[in-house]
């Protein structure tokens, strides 16, 4: 690849997908970086050669690195797919001889100017600002974005349908609101620089804020929903989906009500929408703090200890109980025979059945806490399975939710099939949530407490799910909403087209035409075709004479001539029987 691979092939291929190998980076991604000079210019030639550079920008050299090899997950040019794997080659061969200061992150050990790198000032190897976004984030591209969309849109269709009420809170708070709540992970809170006046921090998650929110106004309940960013200082993994800015889905019941009611809704809603984005087999985990609190006091935990064993135990989705006890023992200070002893118990997973097992266990039957616990869990069972969704219940002794402020049921829902990405395995739990009756006593001056269970669903994770399901199955999603393209026939008849274009938005329809006051007819209907605009409005000097337009179906090509005060009503019946 000598002369690198041609621009306009690269750019015609990531206006499909998101990376060069699909929809997640590749080791193919560093190789095309490698053999590609990305315009400089400001115009708008390879706009999408241009997001993708931008957004490579944005992985460090450690980052690259550990992509996963390259395999054709998508469909590829042959000539792209031949550079990609001659570049692979080169570079390959080129990683066996002395480090060399290319452009994907291979530099010498002792280079300070690092393209990909992440340089604390933006600059590249030449001092000049390099234009990225920053480390742990991205953009989103139009088809992108119209993938998103679809996913928010089913959240939001449940979320309705259960009488959510919608809120928005600042992304900013005081950084005494967030300080305290989240445990371990306070340390990933961003904190805002101090200027001389209020101490700020951006929001972790929205539950607290949402707790602070009922506090401040003195709510006694309220079924809200609340779909936003929120910003993390962690270590991004962006070929996993962890981010440092990411939206959050959250719904939540506040008020005190009979035991599990709200909490089975939860169960259900979680339910509701995996199954309507249909991602495939999923199964919801749940748990109960009151157990994991009667297993650590009956197995010898020191209550001071509770929260930052169950910390340790949260990690057991990604590590192997070898690791976590290790933890335990090594920098929780735990003694190895109370960490074996509450290994026996987090390895249990089932059905209910099993609750009734472990309710009746020498050691937890004696725990008022636990058996507290297998009595809200036996209860949530019976309405889940009231409601239709206890089918993917499942009752998990190691699911733990680290954060502090959990005080009761928890749950967490992870997909069973179609969520191994590539090379990647494994994307996690998509949704989880679980009751916290204390946290909106900790700001209420009077210590008032107002019950609360909710969830949150992991957009990002859910979307590249999603996108990988509709990019393997060949469903396009339109990146626009367009539903009419009026063209014009002839040279001369912008206006004609305005006042068409006029006609339709005044009516409601979502209407679009050429930008050029004498554009080629065949560019327009291409326009039309390619952007999958599903009716065309045509007219010429002939129909503009006769008062009549022709509407014309983008897929089947029929054309219908009619007059031009039926055009309205007429379109909306068409895109009726579509």
């Amino acid at each position: 690849m000598e002369k690198g691979p041609p621009l306009e092939l690269v750019d015609t291929h990531l206006s499909e997908y998101s990376y060069i190998g699909g929809h997640l980076p590749t080791q193919a991604d560093r190789a095309v970086l490698n053999a590609v000079c990305v315009p400089s210019d400001r115009s708008n030639t390879f706009p999408n050669l241009r997001r993708w550079a931008a957004h490579m920008e944005s992985f460090t050299r450690s980052e690259m690195q550990a992509f996963p090899p390259h395999t054709e997950s998508c469909k590829m040019d042959n000539q792209l797919s031949d550079l990609v794997n001659k570049q692979l080659n080169t570079d390959a061969a080129a990683s066996n001889k002395s480090p060399v200061n290319d452009k994907a992150g291979n530099h010498s050990k002792g280079s300070q100017n690092e393209k990909a790198g992440g340089q604390s000032k933006g600059k590249g190897k030449s001092g000049k600002f390099v234009l990225k976004t920053a480390k742990g984030t991205r953009d989103y591209g139009p088809m992108e974005m119209a993938y998103r969309r679809e996913v928010f849109s089913v959240i939001y269709s449940v979320f309705h349908m259960h009488g959510a009420v919608q809120i928005e809170t600042p992304v900013f708070e005081l950084k005494d609101v967030l300080t305290g709540k989240y445990g371990e992970d306070s340390k990933l809170i961003y904190d805002l620089e101090d200027q001389g006046g209020e101490i700020l921090s951006l929001r972790y998650d929205l539950t607290v804020p949402f707790a602070r929110y009922v506090a401040m106004n003195k709510i006694d309940n309220i079924k809200r929903y609340h779909v936003a960013r929120v910003y993390r200082r962690d270590s991004p993994a962006m070929t996993r989906g962890r981010y440092r800015e990411f939206y959050q889905c959250d719904f939540d019941i506040a008020g005190q009500f009979d035991p599990m009611i709200p909490d089975a809704e939860c169960v259900q809603l979680v339910d509701q929408v995996l199954s309507k984005l249909g991602l495939g087999e999923f199964t919801i985990k749940i748990n109960h703090r009151k157990i994991l609190d009667g297993v650590f006091g009956s197995c010898g935990v020191p209550s001071d200890k509770f929260r930052p064993i169950c910390s340790a135990v949260d990690k057991l989705d990604k590590s192997p109980w070898e690791e976590v006890r290790k933890e335990m023992v090594d920098e929780k200070g735990l003694d190895e025979e109370v960490a074996d002893k509450i290994g026996n118990y987090v390895k249990f997973s089932g059905k209910e059945e099993l609750l009734e097992t472990l309710a009746n266990d020498e050691l937890l039957k004696s725990s008022p806490s636990a058996q507290a616990g297998f009595a809200d869990l036996k209860l949530l069972f019976q309405y889940c399975k009231s409601l239709g969704c206890a089918d993917h219940l499942v009752f998990d002794m190691g699911l733990a939710r680290g954060l502090d402020y959990y005080t009761g049921v928890i749950y967490e829902a992870v997909l069973t099939a179609g969520q191994n990405i590539g090379e990647e395995g494994p994307v996690g739990s998509v949704a989880g949530g679980g009751r916290y009756d204390g946290l909106v006593g900790m700001f209420d001056p009077k210590k008032k407490t107002v019950p609360c269970v909710g969830l949150s669903f992991g957009i990002e994770r859910l979307f590249t799910i999603y996108e990988h399901k509709m990019r393997a199955e060949n469903n396009k999603v339109r990146a626009t909403q367009t539903e009419v393209f009026v063209v014009t026939a002839c040279k001369g008849m912008v206006h004609e087209r305005l006042k068409l274009l006029g006609l339709l938005h005044q009516a409601g329809i979502k209407a679009e035409g050429s930008y050029k006051n004498n554009a080629k007819i065949l560019n327009q209907l291409q326009y039309a075709e390619d952007n999958k605009i599903p009716l065309v409005v045509l007219i010429g000097e002939s129909e503009v004479e006769a008062g009549v337009v022709k509407i014309r179906d983008t897929v089947t090509r029929e054309e219908t001539t009619i007059k031009r005060e039926e055009l309205a009503e007429t379109v909306r019946q068409k895109l009726a029987c579509l």
